[in-house]
């Protein structure tokens, strides 16, 4: 059986539909659930991220209601991609969210997006005293720099 965090998911999915934006009531879909609205600010933060092609925005006092708007300018993902801190540098989890939006965006087909998550995984980055996230983020910003380069 899928978990909460899968079901909330695919509903506002649904929800979405061919449509770029939805508001929503975080309460509402908690009740409808039987679930704490904590899960439901877990599922907009960790499903419906930036790296993915989303972007939540709150109304403060508005009462608890968010509007989850879908990016369709392909574009401004490249251009975020090299914007990465590499400071900051990019988790594994994060580094797939990304992946999985270059595929999705047809920018890598499956193939090569797995080789890239492959490479950027733990395992392939192995080297003492790197810090991974970095390399990671590093090795991010340049295929966007590399794949806006194709784009032209």
């Amino acid at each position: 059986m899928a978990n909460i965090s899968d079901v909330i998911e695919k509903f506002l999915l649904s929800s979405l539909g061919q449509s770029d934006k939805i508001n929503i009531s975080r309460n509402e879909l908690a009740d409808y659930f039987d679930c704490a609205p904590s899960q439901i600010n877990y599922v907009l933060t960790t499903r419906f991220t930036l790296d993915r092609g989303y972007i939540i925005e709150s109304r403060r006092g508005g009462g608890g209601y968010v509007t989850l708007l879908r990016i369709t300018d392909k574009s401004e993902l490249l251009d975020d991609l090299q914007k990465i801190n590499i400071s900051e540098g990019v988790s594994m989890n994060r580094a797939v969210q990304i992946m999985e939006r270059l595929i999705s965006e047809g920018y890598l087909s499956n193939k090569e997006g797995g080789l890239m998550v492959a490479m950027l995984s733990d395992k392939a980055l192995v080297a003492p005293g790197i810090n991974k996230d970095a390399l990671r983020a590093s090795l991010i910003k340049s295929l966007a720099k590399e794949l806006s380069k194709r784009e032209v």
